[in-house]
């Protein structure tokens, strides 16, 4: 395959995931955007964690939060668990990376709290362990996975959210993770501000 078609192909291949995405999560989409509206207007937060491209993911989704979105409003309460180097390097070698993201939703979580967890396979120990502390600190979930969810499927409960991409490659599961955090925050802010164009 020359690099002409290998450049077609991703774009088509992006698009037929996207396109299959939206049957899957369109639902599960709404529920977490009334999730976080309930969080944010009750003065909750919202957590987010990830590894690598999901870091990235959970650092972009917060900054979109406190910052703002497309249109001017109060700033929102997040914290991206994945940015402080001292908290990450300290808890990483103290306790283990395992523990990097429960110890602080430990620290931070409260009852009625959202963690949004991104893990592209539904497998990262220090994802799980999460989600795990967010349960028992009473807050919800919203998981935002592909590869049919791995082990992520079994620890969630019916108040959470699973947005799992159904695809296999990272690359694409993180395409549609990002169109997903994009309309999350278009929905909140339409949600709490009225609609716009």
């Amino acid at each position: 395959m020359d690099i002409s078609s290998r450049i077609s192909f991703h774009f088509d291949d992006s698009a037929r995931v996207v396109s299959q995405s939206h049957q899957a999560l369109a639902a599960p989409l709404a529920a977490a955007i009334e999730m976080l509206v309930n969080t944010i207007s009750n003065n909750g937060k919202v957590l987010a964690c990830g590894n690598g491209g999901s870091a990235a993911d959970a650092q972009h989704f917060i900054a979109e939060l406190v910052g703002r979105f497309e249109r001017d409003r109060i700033p929102f309460a997040g914290i991206s668990l994945n940015t402080d180097t001292s908290i990450l390097t300290a808890v990483g070698n103290d306790y283990g990376f395992d523990n990097i993201f429960e110890r602080q939703v430990q620290a931070l979580g409260q009852p009625g709290d959202v963690l949004v967890a991104f893990t592209t396979s539904g497998n990262s120990a220090n994802v799980i362990k999460a989600i795990r502390a967010a349960h028992e600190r009473e807050m919800h979930v919203i998981a935002l996975t592909g590869k049919k969810g791995g082990n992520v499927n079994s620890l969630l409960t019916d108040q959470d959210v699973h947005l799992c991409v159904p695809h296999d490659r990272t690359m694409r599961i993180q395409e549609v993770h990002s169109l997903a955090l994009h309309i999350l925050c278009d929905g909140i802010d339409a949600m709490l501000l009225g609609d716009s164009e």
